[in-house]
């Protein structure tokens, strides 16, 4: 009788660890650090397509998601591989994120490649990581900024500046990004006067504001993160008089910077990946109903980074992440049925039933042979105290 009553406790927690056990997922993003303003609303997008998927009793026959959440903080890669390394220790089948560039490369070369686990990035831009080693574990939603140095360039010119001092964070994001965009813009015949960089973290930017103004310029971009240093440079460029005018990095764009320089930046403009388009508006609806402001920058980049997880997990039937990564392109560039944010359901039920799907998602979906979205931008300005988008580029 014994031995009746153990077998049936074995097979009754058996049972319950099968109908309950969910899957682990990884949201690895900077919720502290230079970019932290902006990681809230990110990192609920992407929990929302994940709650979507685990809501629709579609995923893998009715699996549901659990997410584990990582600091990436942004700069620190020591910090963040530490952090990657104890995610994937808990057994996540993938990792949305990470963000910031120097920290994306490191996770992704020294843990989620090496583990054969995938990582979609919503916001790491660098153009270094197009040649990363990656075999076929790295994707990401954004585009590089070999593309938007150029549209920022573009802006520039149309805005009819003539010239421009350049400052940016001394880190891959800030020194790819100032790479690409000084070129373009003396390709537009304006005078670039300085290139300089400038270190995250200090309480004064004076002396760095001083050697961008005796150089001189119409403008200062700047090329950095709106929670540290590039919020220092225009502060104590403003402080000085030196610059009213200011030209933004994605990094650079954010309620807060408005928040705390208000009409002080009325002549300022920049721009941030992003789409006007079916998707986009889409989003926009399915994130305010969930209580999401979807107007910052990588909202819809990382929900769409989600998407395609768990699209590409049902592609193939399975949790496995080898399986995950072969699937990743095949949903995200078709051919197949479009699916929009709000239809993760509908996704899963086609491929359930060995369909092909096209996800367009909040972005427009669409990768190059390397995994990573070819992309389109929004030139920013800032009207009644807010970001507002003038145009797609």
């Amino acid at each position: 009788m014994r031995k009746l009553i153990i077998a049936a406790f074995i097979f009754v927690s058996s049972f319950t660890t099968n109908v309950f056990a969910d899957v682990k997922m990884g949201i690895i993003l900077g919720f502290t650090g230079p970019i932290e303003s902006l990681t809230p609303a990110m990192a609920a997008s992407a929990e929302l397509a994940f709650k979507e998927a685990s809501d629709s009793g579609s995923l893998l026959g009715g699996e549901t998601i659990s997410v584990v959440r990582a600091d990436s903080t942004c700069v620190d890669s020591a910090a963040a591989t530490a952090a990657a390394e104890g995610v994937i220790a808990q057994g996540v089948a993938a990792i949305m994120g990470a963000d910031c560039s120097g920290v994306t490369g490191a996770i992704a070369s020294n843990v989620a490649v090496p583990n054969g686990v995938v990582m979609i990035s919503p916001s790491a831009t660098s153009p270094g990581l197009t040649t990363l080693d990656d075999k076929g574990y790295f994707f990401r939603t954004a585009p590089s900024d070999a593309r938007g140095g150029q549209i920022l360039a573009d802006i520039t010119k149309d805005r009819k500046v003539k010239s421009v001092a350049i400052t940016y964070t001394n880190n891959d994001y800030g020194k790819g990004l100032a790479d690409v965009y000084k070129a373009a813009v003396e390709a537009h015949g304006i005078k670039v006067t300085t290139v300089t960089a400038h270190e995250d973290g200090k309480a004064d930017y004076s002396s760095e504001v001083a050697t961008l103004a005796s150089a001189g310029g119409d403008a200062v971009a700047v090329i950095g993160y709106l929670d540290q240093g590039g919020k220092g440079i225009i502060q104590a460029s403003l402080d000085s008089g030196a610059f009213d005018k200011f030209i933004l990095s994605d990094g650079m764009i954010g309620q807060s910077l408005v928040d705390a320089f208000g009409k002080d930046l009325k002549k300022s403009f920049g721009s941030m990946p992003g789409s006007t388009g079916k998707g986009a508006g889409v989003f926009s609806s399915v994130a305010k109903s969930a209580g999401i402001d979807s107007s910052g920058p990588y909202t819809g980049e990382s929900y769409d980074a989600a998407a395609l997880i768990v699209l590409a997990m049902q592609a193939g039937g399975s949790t496995d992440r080898g399986s995950i990564a072969k699937n990743v392109m095949d949903v995200a560039n078709g051919p197949g049925t479009k699916i929009y944010p709000g239809e993760l359901k509908k996704g899963l039920d086609l491929l359930a039933k060995g369909k092909k799907v096209d996800y367009e998602g909040a972005t427009g979906v669409s990768f190059t042979s390397v995994g990573e979205a070819e992309g389109s931008f929004l030139e920013q300005e800032i009207k009644g105290g807010k970001f507002k988008t003038k145009k797609q580029r």
